[in-house]
């Protein structure tokens, strides 16, 4: 199972970041290819706990959905999924600024998430709940994953 834990899976991830364009067409969604940069900074903002977001959790998002999305080989699919409103660039989320900044900016974020120490706190997911290291950094490379084949990346 791909994670950004693993020194293949995050270079693959950075490596696909580098091949993302500003033009990059969007096969499903309403964002972007600048506002997924965005997107994806405000995600990893939200997992060290420097972005609040609110949350829409239950017990079956919390317990099957959790386990479903981040343990079974699937891929997540396209279009189907409602972010919140604190991590939507048309809402609450950071606006685009430069692009080559945001694209710097989302590599630093990568490295950030990747280094943090075993005992780190990691904050609740605002719809899984409470989540592992491990499960986060899965959670990391699935969400970028998710998002990169949004654009062709």
């Amino acid at each position: 199972m791909k994670t950004l834990a693993g020194p293949r899976d995050k270079d693959e991830i950075l490596h696909r970041l580098r091949s993302v364009r500003p033009e990059s067409a969007r096969r499903w969604g309403r964002m972007s290819a600048h506002q997924m940069v965005c997107h994806l900074s405000d995600s990893f903002r939200m997992g060290m706990g420097h972005k609040p977001v609110s949350h829409a959790t239950g017990l079956l998002q919390r317990t099957i959905v959790k386990w479903i999305a981040l343990y079974l080989p699937l891929r997540w699919p396209g279009g189907r999924l409602v972010t919140r409103p604190e991590i939507d660039q048309e809402l609450a989320g950071t606006k685009p600024g430069d692009f080559a900044a945001d694209v710097a900016e989302l590599e630093a974020l990568v490295g950030l998430v990747t280094a943090q120490t075993p005992g780190f706190d990691w904050p609740p997911h605002p719809i899984f709940g409470r989540m592992s290291a491990a499960d986060w950094l899965r959670w990391g490379y699935l969400h970028t994953d998710h998002h990169f084949r949004q654009f062709g990346a």
